[in-house]
């Protein structure tokens, strides 16, 4: 039996140590999303190419309870696009109108742009161990997901940053090859470290490709010379549960609860991220509070 592969970020120095460079698979990724929500082969191009540079964004994050959050917020007809993800990479996203078709753009390939919008925002916050949460907004440039972040780095991070993403969908509607290249050049870089990130990144126009046929380890030798790198998996993981609705419903207090109970029927919780419906009818109320005390 074929195990599973996991998605993964890989992170090394090049170019001299003055460039990091980090290397994504999400295939496994986005396939999980595919599978949650149901995407259509647009969306999951869109969603995916989102959630893997937000992958990329967590691990600039240290601490253990550090997390960070991207909304891409445009008038395309996917609708907004929301992930999370934290330092130990569990991410999650979901798409606002996750069955989105356009016709293909006149190379053939999906029009991600058109998803997206071009008028609209990006937005960041990072949550790092400070009191007041980072918040990071640029303006979309294009809707091409690559070029909005090379944007947002630039704009609201003051780093510049060369970024190739590509999402392939099979025929049968599952994702063949999903990833990243990402660069950026350290402060020091030299003027000839900047160039030799222009020239490259235009090699990845076809990221997804180069994923399913050689994988990232596979760019990393193969295209950077790469030796050495450091590498994390990355999953999709909720942070939602039944027990921790529970918890939201238990501090609404056993009168509130049940009185949205006699008046609906149930109570319906929804969590957009992993597509997941919690309902709770009288008895399901009556069980939470059970072991409170009457006065």
């Amino acid at each position: 039996m074929t195990m599973k592969k996991n998605s993964k970020i890989y992170k090394t120095l090049i170019y001299g140590d003055e460039v990091s460079l980090a290397v994504l698979d999400t295939t496994a990724l986005v396939n999980e999303l595919i599978n949650r929500h149901s995407l259509s082969p647009l969306a999951a191009a869109a969603l995916g190419r989102t959630v893997t540079v937000s992958a990329y964004l967590c691990s600039w994050l240290k601490g253990e309870d550090d997390g960070l959050s991207v909304t891409i917020d445009g008038d395309g007809a996917g609708g907004k696009i929301c992930v999370s993800g934290n330092s130990q990479f569990h991410m999650r996203g979901f798409i606002e109108h996750p069955d989105v078709t356009l016709p293909p753009r006149a190379d053939g390939k999906l029009d991600v742009g058109g998803c997206v919008g071009k008028n609209g925002t990006l937005t960041v916050i990072r949550e790092d161990g400070d009191s007041v949460p980072f918040v990071g907004t640029s303006e979309l440039v294009s809707g091409e997901i690559a070029e909005d972040f090379s944007a947002y780095f630039y704009t609201s991070e003051q780093r510049p940053t060369a970024i190739a993403l590509g999402v392939k969908i099979g025929t049968d509607g599952k994702c063949i090859g999903a990833g990243g290249v990402i660069m950026q050049p350290l402060p020091f870089a030299s003027e000839e470290s900047l160039e030799q990130i222009e020239r490259t990144i235009l090699q990845f126009s076809s990221v997804s490709t180069m994923i399913k046929e050689i994988g990232a380890e596979g760019i990393l030798r193969e295209k950077f010379s790469a030796r050495e790198w450091v590498d994390c998996d990355v999953h999709f993981q909720c942070h939602c549960s039944r027990e921790k609705i529970e918890g939201i419903l238990h501090s609404m207090g056993k009168e509130e609860a049940l009185s949205i109970v006699k008046e609906e029927g149930k109570i319906s919780v929804y969590c957009h991220y992993c597509n997941t419906d919690y309902t709770f009818d009288g008895k399901d109320v009556e069980k939470i509070f059970q072991g409170d005390k009457t006065e």
